[in-house]
């Protein structure tokens, strides 16, 4: 699930850690209010995905708040924001960026915009403040240098097509990771979320030279060799290699021709129990310190290009110019409708094709 490390205390308060102070937002009135309530109750924010453990003692060192998560999927999670309402067991979630716009067409959100709100992206926001991501996820290469068979090492999808290598992207049916490596790759040969023909022909061609392989990339396959060339979310390419018996056998990189770029969002409950707490959460969360941890635990912040980072968290995430030709999905509605066609398409245009 979500992985990651320990962080240490950056700042004693939210005040100190933001640079963008918004007139509206009186932080001293929410932490007072935060304070009072006690608690902060989350879902699908358990202590080892993007490094939550961190955000969660700081918010208990800082402000006395204490936590229990449910780890969940993101369905899961809107789900349940919906079916319990007054009733609410929860105060604020962490769903997939394709789930922000859901919860609040459900009507199960409430927005705060944190302090830091003009240094998010236009594309990484709603503009109501119902959702925000907080980090994100870039598809990228894990590669096997061992395993090359003589070949390079792959730095964009056309490399892909003449190597010698298996590659491999996963169940494209059900797992996100593996859908949108097929969108970066239409996007690297000039397809769109409409438009994912170029994907498929391109692995339909690995697939006729027996080097697609339909074993999923995480650590344990390919510390059994059984991957070569994995097609990855950023976030988790570098954390499997951190966990590798010989990390320095893998290297982690974006596609230099083009890759999609999502990541995910906080969702305050309407109903939440502890409503100030879940947005001084959600504050801290885009806070200097906040975004930090999150790059702790391998996770791209949002607000990577206005964060000075410690150097040893910094050596953590790739550098800020492997993500100059990444694109975010600009027609969610027909990604949506693309992704629904794609686990059938995959099976007639990619599978039938395996040698």
């Amino acid at each position: 699930m979500k992985q990651f490390f320990l962080a240490s205390l950056l700042g004693t308060s939210i005040a100190l850690c933001t640079s963008a102070m918004a007139a509206d937002v009186d932080l001293k009135a929410l932490e007072t209010a935060a304070k009072a309530e006690g608690a902060v109750n989350s879902v699908g924010m358990p202590d080892d995905w993007a490094n939550w453990k961190g955000t969660w003692e700081d918010l208990n060192k800082l402000y006395g708040l204490k936590h229990v998560d449910t780890d969940m999927s993101s369905a899961q999670e809107v789900a349940k924001f919906a079916a319990e309402k007054d009733n609410a067991s929860a105060d604020i979630g962490d769903v997939g960026a394709a789930f922000g716009p859901i919860a609040v067409a459900k009507g199960v959100t409430q927005p705060y915009k944190p302090t830091t709100w003009e240094q998010i992206p236009a594309w990484a926001k709603d503009k109501d403040g119902n959702w925000a991501l907080a980090y994100t996820g870039t598809i990228a290469f894990i590669v096997n240098k061992k395993l090359l068979h003589g070949s390079e090492v792959p730095t964009k999808w056309s490399d892909l097509k003449s190597g010698k290598y298996k590659v491999s992207i996963g169940d494209v049916s059900t797992a996100a990771q593996a859908s949108n490596g097929v969108l970066a790759a239409a996007f690297a040969n000039h397809g769109d979320e409409k438009n994912i023909q170029p994907a498929l022909l391109m692995f339909a061609d690995i697939a006729k030279q027996g080097r697609l392989s339909l074993a999923n990339p995480t650590i344990a396959t390919m510390e059994k060799g059984e991957v070569e060339v994995g097609v990855v979310w950023d976030f988790n390419g570098l954390s499997y290699k951190a966990k590798m018996a010989n990390p320095d056998d893998y290297v982690v990189l974006i596609p230099s021709d083009g890759s999609v770029i999502s990541g995910y969002t906080t969702i305050i409950n309407k109903y939440a129990k502890h409503p100030n707490a879940a947005k001084l959460t959600r504050e801290y969360i885009f806070s200097d310190a906040g975004q930090t941890n999150l790059a702790r635990g391998n996770a791209r912040p949002i607000r990577a290009e206005h964060l000075t980072l410690p150097d040893d968290v910094k050596a953590k995430l790739l550098p800020n110019e492997q993500y100059k030709n990444v694109t975010p999905i600009k027609d969610a509605d027909a990604w949506e409708k693309t992704a629904k066609a794609l686990p059938q398409k995959w099976q007639e245009e990619v599978i039938i094709n395996m040698q």
